[in-house]
């Protein structure tokens, strides 16, 4: 089955500084900018009525989006969120982000960039930067095409991640769990377009339920 026939939904192309994100060494060297063949984003249709994530009982699929670089697909991203969540405050609520990775990338190149993205939010002390570093260095695992690496976020417990449905380790920091999933959901992160299709919000910035 084609990835196009497993996902119908409308793919977002979205600019070539997200796709640095997690592209490993292939990309490491290659300066962002702004692909001319690379048409604006679309929002990502979503089926509402999609069933709960296994690590998110009572959840709902709130978006997803493809992501290109140079015309290349690297990831697939879904969005799982619980009762409750609210798309103005989305790092406060619990939620699930899965990449279905299109390409090959080092576990260890996944945690620098990762880091490098994180510290948009605001300053990290050296010491919390290399904790966090070396916490994501052990969790996350070199990925081939075709893997899924999952996380699971609870706001005031930390981060929980799987390869392949497999567990490869928590990080029990609720700073961590809320910088993490500000890479792609915080007003900060450096692709407003992923975040909007994400999290399910309209042209106005409101989402279905009109928060």
């Amino acid at each position: 089955m084609s990835l196009s026939e497993r996902f119908p939904a409308k793919q977002v192309i979205l600019p070539l500084t997200y796709g640095l994100l997690l592209c490993g060494p292939v990309l490491a060297n290659t300066e962002a900018r702004t692909d001319p063949a690379t048409p604006p984003a679309e929002m990502a249709s979503v089926n509402r009525s999609a069933g709960p994530h296994p690590q998110l009982p009572g959840s709902r699929l709130q978006g997803q989006a493809i992501l290109r670089f140079l015309g290349i697909r690297i990831y697939h991203a879904r969005l799982w969120v619980g009762p409750g969540f609210r798309a103005d405050k989305p790092t406060e609520h619990p939620a699930v982000l899965e990449l279905e990775y299109l390409r090959d990338f080092k576990g260890a190149d996944i945690a620098q960039r990762s880091l490098k993205e994180m510290r948009r939010a605001g300053p990290l002390s050296e010491a919390q930067a290399q904790r966090w570093l070396s916490q994501m260095e052990r969790t996350f695992p070199d990925i081939r095409a075709g893997d899924r690496l999952t996380g699971h976020f609870q706001p005031s417990r930390g981060a929980s991640f799987w390869h392949n449905g497999r567990p490869t380790g928590q990080v029990a920091d609720a700073d961590f769990a809320s910088a993490f999933l500000g890479i792609w959901l915080a007003s900060t992160t450096s692709e407003p377009a992923m975040r909007q299709a994400l999290l399910g919000l309209n042209e106005t910035g409101k989402a279905p339920d009109g928060r």
